[in-house]
């Protein structure tokens, strides 16, 4: 692996890792790095702005220390840059980079970021801002929104499970997808998934064989409703496939265009973005290069 020319850090200062922000500084010296462009925010929607402003310092490799909703935010200030990402998962579910095997282990982070494996990977796209994990709206977008911080701290994803017993009951409305511009779906639903790679809220594996360097996103389409047919759905994602459930409907496609036919909470990565009539979303290939656990030989 090249040396990278300059080192930076973006770390969301609430999340935790190791022995925390002290023991990076201490492992990024070991290195060689006794001066990097250090970053620190409260909240990961400041991210992209010092995303921007360390690309603009000429930062080759940057270290992003969160969750999914931190480096999402970082990816999407830096795709199609050229810097490479090493995801510190410092957050509660770290998706993403339990997706790419990154473990959630400071050390053996910070010596993938420096010496593993870089590999270009796609991201997804919706309504003009960068996914790495999934978007989605309906009853997946209302139960992370209303996954509350403290029960997540405390309990983790289950917080997830939690909260979508909450929305069991929430009623489905029309949605309309069109696929690669031809009419996929049409009829009531109660959520729609885009995903970059197979596993999403809650750990749970919505789409078997999904990675993010194919080239296209993952579709899928809930009409479950009430508690039994969302019993049913889930357990099949749990413990089998999930286009096996009667409820699912899956493809692929490189251009989505979802119309709700009343509006929804949608989310990307974990993160709420309020409510929407419509999701475009496209795949954008080898949009970002990340720090990836080397290949067995």
């Amino acid at each position: 692996m090249a040396t990278p020319g300059r080192v930076a850090v973006l770390a969301h200062r609430k999340k935790s890792l190791g022995g925390g922000l002290d023991e990076l500084r201490a492992l990024l010296h070991a290195e060689g790095v006794t001066d990097p462009l250090w970053y620190e925010v409260g909240k990961s929607r400041k991210a992209p702005k010092r995303a921007r402003q360390a690309r603009k310092r000429g930062a080759d490799l940057v270290f992003v220390w969160g969750g999914d909703g931190m480096v999402q935010r970082c990816v999407d200030a830096l795709a199609g840059s050229g810097a490479a990402v090493a995801i510190l998962p410092a957050g509660t579910a770290n998706l993403f980079a339990t997706n790419l095997g990154i473990p959630k282990d400071l050390a053996e982070a910070v010596r993938i970021g420096f010496h593993g494996g870089r590999r270009r990977l796609d991201l997804g796209k919706a309504n003009g801002e960068h996914f790495a994990v999934m978007a989605g709206a309906g009853f997946d977008g209302a139960m992370i929104r209303d996954a509350d911080g403290a029960l997540k701290r405390r309990v983790g994803k289950l917080a997830y499970v939690w909260t979508g017993l909450t929305h069991v009951r929430d009623g489905a409305a029309r949605v309309r997808v069109r696929i690669d511009g031809t009419k996929w779906f049409d009829g009531p639903a109660s959520a729609v998934l885009l995903g970059n790679v197979g596993k999403i809220a809650g750990g749970v594996r919505a789409f078997d064989g999904a990675r993010p360097d194919d080239g296209v996103i993952d579709v899928g389409v809930a009409t479950a409703q009430g508690a039994w047919q969302w019993a049913r759905t889930l357990g099949r994602m749990v413990v089998d496939r999930s286009e096996r459930s009667p409820f699912v409907q899956v493809t692929r496609a490189r251009k989505v265009d979802v119309k709700l036919g009343a509006p929804m909470t949608y989310e990307l990565d974990g993160g709420a973005r309020g409510r929407t009539n419509r999701l475009k979303a496209s795949v954008v290939p080898g949009a970002i290069t990340v720090c990836l656990p080397s290949s067995p030989e």
